[in-house]
Order: C-alpha cells, then structure tokens, then sequence
C-alpha cells in the first residue's frame, strides 16, 4: 500500500479549506432598517425592535433559505406593528441585495444574501373617529385611548373589546365575546372608526368541580380546599381565589382552573381543577455564625400531604450558642401540624408542640408550650391567627428558681405587601401580636404586645438601589418585673435587633451585677442597599434599640446603637449575608461583631 504524500504548502492550503468550510457562512454582512418621511424616533425604536430580521442577525442564521423566509414573515410583523402605533397607509419595502423579497419567486430564492435594507414609510397617524363597543355592562370602563380623537392605535381595539368581555365576565357574564367588528379607515382624513358588537351571553352560576391529575389529594379535599361556591353567580374573582387556596397549601407544584367550553341546561358551568403534586416530603437545614453568638445550626422534616387531605407536618430543630459568649447552648424543637379549609376554604387549622431549654447570660430557663389555634386569609396581604395555648415554665434567675404555668390567648394580624419575601425591594410588611395570659397558680395575668413593621422603598426604578426600615416595639403589661417569665420578657443586642451590640447585652440593670429583661422595647434599624455586580450586593446600616424596666414607653430606660457594612450574594434561598458592625452609642460593646446568614436582616 503506498502512502500519499503532500507538500506542506498543499497540506497547509487543504487544513485552511477544511477550517473554512467547518465555519458557518453567515448569510448576510448588514441590515439597515430606515423610515422614510419625518423624523420619528419612537417609532423607527419600535420597528427594530419588533423586526424578526433584525432577531436573525442577533442570533447569527446562516441559512440563506431562512433568512429569505423571515424576510417574507417580516413584512407581517413590521406591518402589525405600524397598525399598533396608528399607521394605516405605510409602506414597506424589503430588499435583498437589491430585490424586493416579496417579489422572489419561493423556488428561486438566492443561495447567499449580502445586504439587506427594509425602508418603511409610515405615512400620517390617524386617529379615532368613531370609537364605540356595546353593548357594556353596568360599571364598565373602556381604556382612555379608545376614544374620538385619539391616536388609532390597534391594540387599543383590543384591548376596548378585552375590557368590554371582562366587564360582562365581573358581572357573571362567562361566555361573553365579542361578535362583530367594523373598522372602516378614511385615508384621505387618516380617521378610523371603529365599532366592536359583544354578545354577554348568560348569567351564569358555578357548577360541579372536576379533578382532572393523578394526585394523592383526595378529590373531596381539592374541591373543599378551592371553595368555589357551587350554585352561586360566576365571579372570575372566585376562580382566581380558589386557584391561590389550592396553591397556598404547598401540595401542589401546579394549579390549572379551567372553564367548561359548554354550559349547562341550567345555565351553570363546571370547573376542571388540574393539579399536579409537589414532593410529599422536603428536609432543608440552615447555618448562621457570629464571632459573639457563636454558631447556630438548625434543620427540619415536612410532609406535604400526609393523610391524603393536603395536611403538613412540620419537624424542627435548633441548637444556638455553640461557641459563642451568650451564656450556654439553647436547644428548641417543635412540630407544627396544619390542615387547611378547616372552617371555611380561607381557614386553616394547626396544632404545635415546642421544647426548649436555654442557657442565656441574665437565666436559664427550660419550658414546654403546647397550642392550638387556626389562621385567617382575608386578603391577598391580611392574615390573621387565634390561638390558645398551654406553657410551662422552669426558670433560674437573679430571683431564684421559679415556676409559671400560663394559660394564653395568642393573636396577631399580618400586613404583607412585599414584592418579594425573601430579598424584597419595595413594598411594606407589618406584624402586630397580642398575647394575653393568666396563671394557672397563683401568677399575676397580663399581656405581652409585639409590633414589627418594615418598608421597603427602590430608590432605582430596577431596584438597583434600595432603602429599607424596621421599627420593633415591645411590652409587657400586668405583672410587675419580679412576677414576669423571662421568656416574656425583652433584650436588645445581636443580630435580631442590634447589629454592632453583643447578644441580649442590654438590659435591666438590677445592681450587684445582677439583671434580667426589659418589659419594654424599642428597635429602630435603616439599611441601604446597593448591587455592584451581577449577584453581588453592598449594605450600609444602622441599629439602635431600647430597653426599660416599664410596662410603656417613658425613656427611664436605655439606648444602644451599632453600624456597619455587609455584603450579600443572591441565591434561589435568597441572600448569603455577612455583616460586620460596631457599637456607635451605650456602653454594652466595645468590639467588632461579624455576622454570617441566609436572607436579608430584614
């Protein structure tokens, strides 16, 4: 067998051809897209943003049978697009290395495309003349921009006939639509008029609600937990309420509500409730250090769905204080069981068990709470909670070893209008609670009131730059400060409140070098945040807090503040935050605090 040899200059030559032939042949070397007549750059921005050539050259086609074909599709969207602005006399040529596309026979279509110029000369807006749609339901509002005189823009036909549908559908209408449609375009005036019919169809009621899924969720229960109101009017409201109950639940990975095409004899219509299940059961853990807390770590089990009616369990445990300077380690664990639509599809149903033991620098206190209670949906951002419940209390102070056994009432009301919980850039939350409580023997009743407000301002209109406040407010009424549990009452200091100020380092001085909480607090925090690049943010902050041995607020008390710098790095479980911070007024710190986290401060 002979063996073929090339000289180099040939191999060379050949290696180029190869490498050349392996590169795609982009299919044509410019596009220009200009408008013809007077200046308008609006919409010349428009034309090149809706154009799909312009999209070919951005994603690199190199086939020259697909460019000519979007060059053919072009004339359409560029087309859709001037009737969107008003313009109804344009004209648009596209020109392929000096041919008009459209005049290309299909079968003869170039092999390779140089150049490409599309020139659009839109000619004059025209605007409304006569703008109706009838007939409307009682209370429909049409957009402003459908109106004599106005700039004829298409979209605003449509979405004249959109809102005429959706006020006969508000009315329980279901089946409304739109029937006929004139539109009539004088070019000579450049006036379009146009006049939509709408058929209301109906009144409609709510029939049977289908399953349609393979779910573990029992049918009776997905049905129980939407809540549509089977005989009651069509509300599109009500189908997006029970839409967000089944979701609420975190049974589901998907929700689906969708419409019978037909009603029934009686005039209702059914339901078909699509739902495809989430993962019964989910385990996560967590980590937050500080160079005074020391470290905490914690974890926790949940089941989705654990009888079958969408009901969760939830397992948790945590162990704080490890290596820190805060007294001792603290252990909690609790299980928190849930069961929605347990009086009504808004209701939601719980029962929980915590244990702690905690070993803090001012006492020691080992407890055991059990409670029973549901919460409230009212809206998409109210909520609220009712509970009572039973807690033991085992406590070794500077009064000595003591015991509580508290009957309470625990209540609280949830305001959250956050656009995000986990890193939120604009919006308000607030948390009021009230926890009245008696003693089962011989304890002194009062109650302990809580507040936790926060907003959230984007000082960028891409939330590039962010300002967020927190104001916290504490009290304990009733009992005197010898006669309350320490775990009602309040420390300032550390990263919950603080930043900058050891842990629980202020408090109520007692003498002898003695203290204990506060049963008022006060908590004023302010952050600036700022992203840098990509997912990488800065933070500036500030923390003050307040501590007093009064039921209310009177300043006999004590101040402390703290700032400092943080930075944070985004991720789907929210921020990875580290703080570092240092005392700016009190005497409880004189050191360098560092805290590393998951999620925003607040």
């Amino acid at each position: 067998m002979k063996r073929l040899l090339l000289p180099f200059r040939a191999l060379s030559a050949l290696s180029l051809c190869l490498a050349l032939g392996a590169m795609p042949a982009f299919a044509f070397d410019s596009l220009s897209i200009r408008l013809e007549g007077a200046q308008n750059d609006a919409l010349q921005k428009r034309l090149r943003a809706s154009s799909l050539l312009r999209m070919a050259q951005e994603d690199g086609v190199s086939d020259a049978q697909d460019v000519f074909s979007t060059a053919l599709a072009d004339y359409q969207r560029l087309l859709e697009t001037l009737y969107a602005q008003g313009y109804y006399s344009g004209v648009i040529h596209i020109r392929l290395d000096g041919r008009e596309a459209a005049a290309i026979p299909p079968l003869d279509a170039p092999d390779r495309i140089g150049k490409i110029e599309v020139t659009v000369a839109p000619g004059k807006q025209f605007r409304f003349g006569r703008a109706s749609v009838a007939p409307l339901a009682p209370g429909s509002t049409l957009p402003e921009g459908f109106a004599p005189g106005q700039p004829a823009h298409s979209t605003a036909v449509i979405e004249a006939a959109q809102a005429a549908v959706d006020g006969w559908r508000l009315a329980g209408h279901a089946k409304a639509q739109p029937t006929t449609q004139h539109l009539t375009a004088n070019h000579a005036r450049q006036i379009l008029d146009a006049e939509i019919g709408i058929a209301p169809g109906p009144e409609v009621t709510f029939g049977t609600v289908q399953v349609a899924g393979a779910s573990k969720v029992r049918p009776n229960r997905i049905r129980r937990i939407a809540g549509l109101p089977v005989g009651e009017k069509y509300s599109p409201l009500q189908m997006e309420k029970a839409a967000n109950r089944l979701r609420r639940t975190g049974a589901f990975r998907s929700v689906t509500l969708s419409e019978a095409e037909k009603l029934n004899p009686d005039n209702s219509m059914d339901v078909t409730a699509t739902v495809v299940d989430e993962k019964p059961r989910r385990f996560g853990a967590g980590a937050e250090l500080s160079n005074y807390e020391g470290l905490t770590l914690s974890g926790f089990w949940m089941h989705r769905n654990l009888q079958g009616r969408a009901e969760r369990l939830r397992l948790d445990a945590k162990v704080a204080g490890i290596g820190g300077d805060t007294g001792g380690i603290d252990y909690t664990m609790s299980a928190r069981f849930e069961r929605p639509a347990v009086f009504g599809a808004d209701t939601k149903g719980y029962a929980y068990l915590t244990l702690e033991s905690l070993d803090e620098v001012d006492y020691r206190s080992d407890n055991i709470t059990l409670g029973i209670g549901t919460t409230r949906i009212f809206t998409d951002h109210l909520e609220g909670d009712v509970e009572i419940a039973l807690s033991h209390f085992e406590t070794n102070d500077f009064y000595g070893k003591r015991y509580f056994t508290l009957l309470s009432l625990p209540t609280a009301l949830r305001w959250d209008h956050r656009d995000s919980i986990l890193n939120p850039t604009r919006g308000h939350y607030v948390n009021a609670q009230m926890t009245p409580f008696v003693g089962l023997a011989g304890e002194t009743a009062g109650a302990q009131l809580k507040l936790d407000s926060r907003i959230y301002r984007s000082l960028v209109g891409d939330g590039r730059f962010v300002a967020a406040g927190r104001f916290q407010m504490g009290s304990v009424m009733g009992p005197e400060l010898s006669e309350t549990a320490p775990d009602f009452l309040f420390y300032s200091g550390g990263g919950g409140t603080v930043r900058g100020q050891p842990y629980q380092s202020l408090n109520v001085d007692l003498g002898g070098g003695n203290a204990t909480g506060g049963r008022t607090f006060v908590g004023v925090s302010g952050e600036l945040r700022a992203k840098i690049s990509g997912a990488f943010s800065v933070v500036g902050f500030a923390d003050a807090g307040y501590i007093g041995a009064e039921s209310l607020y009177d300043g006999s008390g004590s101040w402390h503040s703290g700032a400092g710098l943080g930075l944070r790095y985004d991720t789907v479980v929210g921020p990875v935050r580290l703080d570092v911070a240092g005392p700016l007024g009190g005497d409880t710190g004189d050191g360098v605090q560092v805290y590393i986290g998951i999620g925003q401060a607040f």
